[in-house]
């Protein structure tokens, strides 16, 4: 296993996707960046087309070619976001380069070549561990016993003493940035786009908002081009913000993304300090 100067903190999970990690890291970010630290992530950056060993994301770099979760994080926090097919080589860069006083694993809970300080696990309080299998006949990657080992285990929007919620904050516009309140769209027939690991939750959450939903549910870390959001009708389109960073390059002003934040538990914090 390789070192690391700084310590590593692993947010991961013991199922495949959609258990809400990168809310999560994204708080975590704001988090330490609120202490006046640097903050490094690291991340697979999964469906992202880079042929590189590592890369640094940018400013100038896309969805398409970091991935949608690096670009998301990158643009919603000031953390030194790098992408690596290994992440432990993005670790070494991060470490070699000295750009964070911590570091944040994007999931690679199971990525046992990288080093790590502080290990968390997010587990769904609403599906818990689907069927109980492993992949491929069920959801998860180890089994449940493997929660044991870890420092911290997140209940997410579940109800425990350590536990996570998504909360929906604002929309903002795709194009101009404009901010609307949650109430804005109530009893208005809009588009919903998900191309997320469960397009359900985000429907049920715009139903929850009083809106008149057409649901166009799309794959996990769908790469979404012009054609798929050519509608006949001129409804907004509504979707999440880690849709939003794929579609920003071809935006229009009907287009707008639901801004959420991960609302942690204090005694989560409280466990966090302890542990680093």
């Amino acid at each position: 296993m390789q070192h690391s100067s700084v310590p590593v903190i692993v947010v991961g999970n013991i199922s495949a996707g959609g258990s809400g990690k990168t809310p999560i890291v994204i708080a975590l970010c704001h988090y330490f960046e609120q202490q006046g630290k640097r903050v490094g992530v690291v991340s697979r950056g999964y469906g992202g087309q880079y042929t590189q060993d590592v890369l640094l994301v940018t400013d100038s770099s896309t969805a398409s070619e970091c991935g949608d979760e690096p670009a998301l994080i990158s643009s919603e926090t000031k953390a030194s976001v790098v992408v690596a097919r290994k992440r432990s080589l993005a670790v070494q860069y991060i470490n070699e380069h000295a750009l964070a006083d911590v570091i944040i694993s994007d999931d690679g809970l199971q990525h046992y070549a990288m080093a790590r300080k502080i290990e968390i696990a997010v587990v769904d309080g609403v599906d818990g561990f689907g069927n109980g299998l492993l992949l491929p006949a069920g959801p998860l990657r180890e089994q449940p016993s493997r929660l044991k080992s870890v420092d911290i285990v997140i209940n997410n929007g579940g109800d425990a003493e350590i536990s996570s919620r998504l909360v929906a904050k604002q929309f903002v516009n795709a194009v101009s940035g404009e901010v609307k309140p949650l109430d804005n769209f109530q009893s208005v027939i809009c588009y919903a786009v998900a191309g997320i690991a469960k397009p359900s939750r985000f429907f049920a959450t715009l139903e929850d908002l009083g809106v008149d939903v057409i649901k166009r549910p799309f794959a996990d870390h769908h790469p979404f081009s012009v054609k798929d959001l050519d509608f006949e009708d001129s409804h907004p389109i509504l979707m999440t913000s880690k849709d939003y960073v794929k579609c920003s390059d071809f935006a229009t002003s009907q287009m707008w993304y639901l801004a959420v934040n991960a609302e942690l538990s204090d005694r989560f914090y409280q466990q966090l300090e302890s542990k680093l």
